[in-house]
């Protein structure tokens, strides 16, 4: 695989090197970790009990092999933020016990060469482990930090309070999550279960990402809104909601900028309602709405806002304020204030 992989990449370098300045070796290996081999929900499917009941696999185990890899270019991460469920330390221990069982699982051995100390902790050897020849190829291997980040959840200790069985355990990190709390949820519903819009995650998420890796720079791969469920075709292209949430998020990532995170660029998931995954077409994340019988794309409100915001100009006014620009830092931290001050008439 290993072989393939390396033909594959030098004939795509050869064929687009001259007009793709960007690449990723691996998109969210975390997630496929996670949804493949721990709760056995996409192929191929492996899991034990209690996490689900496949045919065959060892979710305590197989998540940490999955998910040894080696890149050179740029890696991206599927990265929830975290808060502490309870106002103790125990629980703020959590919240960073969880973000290195997501977050540095993927970064650190890139970085700085081996899998994060909070893992060793409670892994021993189902970690595996790198020969010295292997470390130094790993190490210091990343040009840049890819983040997919949707949504923030609760995360509470296990160590020390009584947790469901599939989070008292090793691979969970000793660490159970929720979106609920005093029967309040972290943030307003989507169309993915556990997607809640918390705006503030995306300040918090770049700035774990800015302390840990100090001089990495940052491209948020992914941020998107999602629906579900049955709306006629004018609901779904008005889709104000959307908006809404990702004035606010890019008002979060200005903020971050702003106190230093190195933020270099940011992708709206997604360019067009899509197949996504085990939810098929029901949970749509698009700027536009596809017609399924005859395929025709029509933009959603959401797609000429962006397009705007991209352009510099006002959505309400059509006035440009700067003249016409690729996404810079500058440009973002411009239209992150600007932004923050227009949520409100959404």
């Amino acid at each position: 695989m290993q072989e393939d992989f390396v033909h594959l990449a030098k004939t795509c370098f050869e064929n687009f090197g001259d007009r793709v300045k960007y690449w990723v070796t691996i998109n969210e290996p975390n997630l496929l970790a996670d949804m493949a081999y721990l709760r056995g929900w996409y192929p191929p499917a492996r899991c034990s009990e209690p996490f689900g009941n496949c045919s065959a696999g060892n979710s305590d185990v197989e998540p940490l092999i999955a998910a040894k890899q080696g890149g050179s270019i740029g890696i991206v991460a599927h990265a929830f933020m975290y808060e502490p469920f309870r106002d103790n330390e125990n629980d703020r221990q959590a919240v960073r016990r969880k973000l290195a069982f997501d977050v540095a699982w993927i970064f650190d051995p890139l970085i700085y060469g081996d899998y994060p100390l909070e893992m060793r902790k409670y892994h021993g050897k189902e970690l595996p482990k790198f020969s010295e020849e292997e470390t130094q190829l790993v190490k210091g291997s990343l040009d840049f930090i890819g983040i997919n980040h949707y949504s923030s959840l609760y995360a509470m200790d296990c160590l020390h309070f009584p947790c469901t069985a599939i989070y008292d355990r090793a691979i969970a990190g000793y660490v159970g999550v929720t979106g609920e709390r005093d029967g309040k949820l972290i943030g307003e519903r989507t169309g993915m279960p556990r997607f809640f819009v918390v705006p503030r995650g995306m300040e918090k998420i770049m700035d774990y990402v800015k302390r840990r890796y100090p001089t990495m720079p940052i491209f948020v791969t992914k941020n998107g809104y999602s629906t579900a469920g049955h709306h006629d075709e004018q609901e779904l292209i008005q889709d104000f909601k959307r908006i809404k949430f990702h004035k606010a998020y890019l008002g979060a990532l200005a903020r971050a900028m702003r106190k230093g995170a190195n933020v270099k660029g940011y992708f709206i998931w997604s360019i067009m309602d899509n197949f996504e995954w085990i939810y098929g077409y029901n949970v749509k994340f698009g700027l536009y709405y596809i017609d399924r019988k005859t395929l025709k794309r029509t933009p959603k409100f959401s797609a000429r806002w962006y397009a705007d915001f991209l352009k510099n100009k006002s959505y309400h006014q059509g006035k440009p304020n700067l003249p016409k620009s690729s996404w810079t830092q500058n440009h973002v931290l411009e239209m992150g204030s600007k932004v923050e001050k227009q949520a409100e008439l959404y």
